[in-house]
């Protein structure tokens, strides 16, 4: 009886709507890359008139069969060229009024890419990579997305070994270090960064170093997946910086 009524409430709700409501679902993905030290995110030029001169996510509504996650890769793969890239969703955004052309749902995806790695490809629109820190104001509430996108990446680089993935193979440790300061806008102290990461077990001696660099070049390290898996089994949380 209560299966019911949950039926018959919910399509009361849908028709109350009125035979011209509209909605439409959307992906809009937040990519992120490190680049010469400096944290970016990739963006596109607004095509719509009410944000025009302003820098946008790449987005896109969902096809009639697809689901979230194939949306958010196909978006990925028509835009960059590449779809094996750190893929993850955050949140869901379903403000009334957040999109001028009508009701607009849309989900938010976090991506994680080597700038290196990626040869971007643009349609009409000119695709860039801007620094996150130089970026005050967006189409639609692609700010507000942006902005919670970042926290969440915050949070998950304490927590699980994502942020390899901003990095080449074989990275220094010096280089892991910058990474993690300017993700987190916070810097630490050398010894005591390297310490706990020591203490994991997950970085390997690659035995080679750094060249083509304007310091002292520094041992090249890579990230060991398996002496993750073992900590990930005993509860391992993270650095916790």
């Amino acid at each position: 009886m209560l299966d019911e009524t949950i039926k018959t409430m919910a399509y009361r709700a849908l028709n109350d709507q009125g035979p011209d409501f509209k909605y439409s679902l959307s992906v809009d993905c937040v990519i992120f890359g490190y680049d010469e030290g400096i944290l970016k995110v990739l963006l596109i030029e607004s095509d719509q008139p009410e944000y025009y001169g302003k820098w946008s996510l790449l987005g896109d509504v969902l096809h009639k069969h697809e689901d979230l996650n194939q949306a958010s890769y196909r978006v990925l793969r028509e835009r960059t060229g590449v779809s094996n890239m750190y893929l993850e969703q955050v949140k869901t955004f379903s403000e009334v009024n957040r999109h001028p052309a009508g009701r607009v749902v849309s989900t938010a995806y976090l991506a994680l890419v080597n700038v290196k790695d990626y040869k971007l490809k643009s349609v009409d629109n000119a695709l860039h990579w801007h620094p996150v820190s130089e970026i005050d104001a967006m189409a639609f509430d692609h700010k507000l997305i942006l902005d919670t996108c970042l926290n969440a990446l915050r949070k998950k680089i304490q927590q699980e070994p994502i942020i390899f993935n901003l990095l080449d193979k074989k990275f220094s440790l010096r280089k892991l270090q910058q990474v993690f300061e300017e993700v987190l806008a916070i810097e630490f102290d050398r010894r005591n960064f390297r310490k706990k990461l020591f203490a994991t077990g997950m970085l390997v001696d690659e035995n080679e170093m750094e060249s083509d660099v304007h310091h002292r070049p520094g041992k090249l390290y890579s990230f060991n997946l398996q002496a993750y898996e073992r900590f990930k089994h005993k509860s391992f949380v993270g650095l916790h910086f």
